[in-house]
């Protein structure tokens, strides 16, 4: 039972710092308050997975980059009207996810309390209005605990600066905590600095940044095939290939820009402002256009029909929305302190890009249908060849992402303290490499090729398809067959009676 109210506290607490942390390895305090948590008053530090100094957690005099937690100017400040007395200790913990359970207890499984009550006081366990700690079973000297108080009158009380060296890899959290029920107004003001042995990267993104960095390379391979060939066949070269030119050349600048975000954040520590918001900006644009394209792709544009007509409004429409709900969830995920929203608040922003893409889907699927049903009535057997390809490719895609999405929630739901964070770069990455995977299949099914005026827009044989798509029915054949037809008729045998031929055309009605 207590094991059961440790992990709901903590839980309470782990899910609290979200609405404070800052997502840069330095994280700076500027006036932050104490906020009433049980019966205690907290502040979060931060949260940040960090990788061991040594190999050898038991042999500290191995070699390697140093790994810690360095506190810098970490002052207290209460208002002037309340500095009329000393106060109790203002403690700074530091512990890893797994000794959660070390801080905080109850009394005859009571409530659970992080400062010591009047109960427990009288158990023997601890000092009253102290915060309650028990050291780590695997490590004694964890949790780190480091406390200054208010003298008098004093109105600012300044920790002096220490330093923490990480020995054991894990997720590391700083919570500042008093007790004092007269220390109202109190805020914390200075900084922390958290380092792995590589740089400032927090862990949970450090293997993003080699991630970035094969796919910077990956998109420069794919770019290579893409213009080499389009150089080869320039002139024959269709719109709908000069989108795909344009989703290539923004791939690579974001792969790039990304790269450089985390390389510069890994230097510096603090996250470069400048070059995330182009970062993410880059990022909204592709994700932009590249829905856009599969949408008018799967309209027909430039291989059945010359425009979208009526739709073209709708599709700007949808587009700009989609880039707006995307451009601000990622701004506010990635730039700054990314983290400063509640649990409500993001998920009011995930949720309209999250309807955006089903619509998306839906009416990619339902544009799909209409042209497959009118390429197979009007017999374009080449077109329908590739349509049917790219058709199964997104099947393949979605089925895919319902199925990540699955395993993602799966992954969150288990790994409610984050022990699990060396392997959490894996969930956005995965999302790049589909997206990668399927631009690859849409470059092989309409790459530039001395062919590739078979798949664009003729106005002969198609005619019909400039009407609007909202419905599915088929298309009566014209009179005057198609060229492709009419190369398929005259490849076949000739037909012995009219018997037969009537009995094909009687056919061709009925389709």
């Amino acid at each position: 039972m207590l094991k059961l109210q440790n992990s709901l506290f903590l839980l309470s607490l782990l899910c609290f710092c979200f609405v404070f942390i800052i997502d840069a390895s330095v994280h700076e305090y500027n006036g932050e308050k104490f906020v009433s948590k049980g019966n205690a008053f907290v502040v979060h530090g931060g949260s940040e997975g960090i990788y061991s100094s040594f190999p050898d957690p038991h042999n500290v005099t191995a070699t390697g980059g140093d790994s810690y937690i360095r506190f810098e100017k970490i002052t207290f400040r209460r208002p002037k009207e309340f500095a009329n007395f000393s106060s109790r200790s203002i403690q700074a913990i530091v512990f890893e996810v797994e000794d959660r359970e070390t801080i905080g207890g109850s009394a005859y499984g009571g409530q659970r309390a992080v400062c010591c009550t009047a109960d427990l006081a009288k158990l023997g366990v601890c000092s009253e209005g102290e915060v309650i700690l028990r050291p780590s079973t695997e490590n004694p000297s964890w949790p780190k605990v480091f406390g200054i108080s208010f003298d008098g009158d004093d109105e600012v009380a300044t920790l002096p600066s220490k330093s923490i060296q990480i020995t054991k890899s894990g997720m590391y959290n700083l919570y500042f905590i008093h007790c004092d029920l007269n220390l109202k107004d109190l805020i914390v003001e200075g900084k922390t600095v958290w380092k792995n042995p590589t740089g400032y990267l927090p862990g949970r993104m450090a293997p993003l940044m080699n991630f970035c960095g094969f796919m910077s390379l990956a998109f420069v391979i794919l770019g290579i095939f893409w213009f080499l060939q389009y150089a080869r066949f320039w002139r024959e070269v269709l719109p709908l290939q000069n989108c795909i030119t344009l989703v290539i050349t923004l791939g690579m600048l974001e792969m790039t820009l990304w790269y450089f975000d985390y390389a510069e954040f890994n230097e510096s520590g603090i996250r470069p402002v400048g070059i995330t918001m182009w970062a993410v900006t880059f990022s909204t644009i592709k994700r932009t256009i590249s829905r856009i394209i599969i949408l008018m792709v799967s309209m027909g544009y430039g291989v059945v029909r010359p425009t979208l007509g009526g739709l073209t409004s709708k599709v700007i429409m949808l587009g700009a929305t989609f880039f707006l709900a995307s451009e601000v969830l990622e701004l506010v995920e990635n730039v700054g302190a990314v983290s400063d929203l509640s649990g409500k608040a993001r998920l009011f922003l995930v949720l309209p890009v999250a309807i955006l893409d089903a619509f998306f889907i839906l009416w990619i699927f339902t544009s799909l249908s209409a042209t497959l049903n009118k390429l197979q009535a009007r017999r374009m057997v080449v077109k329908l060849d590739v349509y049917r390809k790219f058709t199964n490719a997104l099947a393949v895609a979605v089925f895919v992402s319902v199925g990540w999405i699955c395993y993602e929630l799966y992954f969150k739901s288990n790994d409610v303290y984050n022990e699990q964070w060396q392997n959490a770069w894996i969930i956005p990455a995965f999302w790049q490499v589909l997206s990668f995977s399927l631009l690859c299949v849409i470059c092989v099914l309409w790459a530039p090729s001395q062919n590739s005026l078979r798949y664009a827009y003729s106005e002969e044989a198609n005619e019909d398809f400039h009407k609007d798509d909202t419905t599915l029915t088929l298309i009566k054949p014209s009179p005057t067959p198609s060229k492709e037809f009419r190369s398929a008729a005259e490849a076949r045998p000739v037909q012995g009676s009219n018997g037969a031929s009537n009995g094909d055309l009687e056919e061709d009605k009925t389709e």
